[in-house]
């Protein structure tokens, strides 16, 4: 229970600090946080993105992971009355619209069955 009130926490505050310095990491996109997951301790946060821009999610992703301890910082900052220790951050990209889109895609070459009984 409680990792997920910290995970709900970490989710927002991250959410709008992508919103408002997410542009020095992802020039003209946006990054978004889909999902976080906490360790059982509190020590460890695994966020979720998903990166829509110019950019590729890959060189995106190290410039956040190479900020990562400001960004911690950054949260300590905001978070420091609900939060005693801000767990340490690891980010991954979330692939799961791109593979919506390929499923998506896939779906809508295959031929479609004419349907049974006739036309009507």
């Amino acid at each position: 229970m409680r990792q997920q009130k910290v995970a709900r926490l970490l989710q927002k505050a991250l959410g709008s600090f992508f919103l408002s310095e997410g542009k020095s990491f992802n020039a003209g996109g946006l990054t978004s946080v889909t999902r976080v997951r906490i360790s059982p301790d509190l020590s460890v946060a695994r966020i979720y993105l998903s990166m829509l821009g110019p950019g590729s999610p890959k060189s995106i992703l190290e410039e956040i992971d190479s900020a990562s301890r400001s960004i911690r910082f950054k949260l300590g900052k905001e978070l420091g009355k609900s939060l005693r220790i801000v767990p340490e951050l690891h980010f991954f990209h979330d692939d799961s619209a791109e593979y919506a889109q390929r499923i998506d895609a896939l779906l809508s070459t295959l031929d479609k069955p004419k349907p049974l009984g006739g036309e009507a």
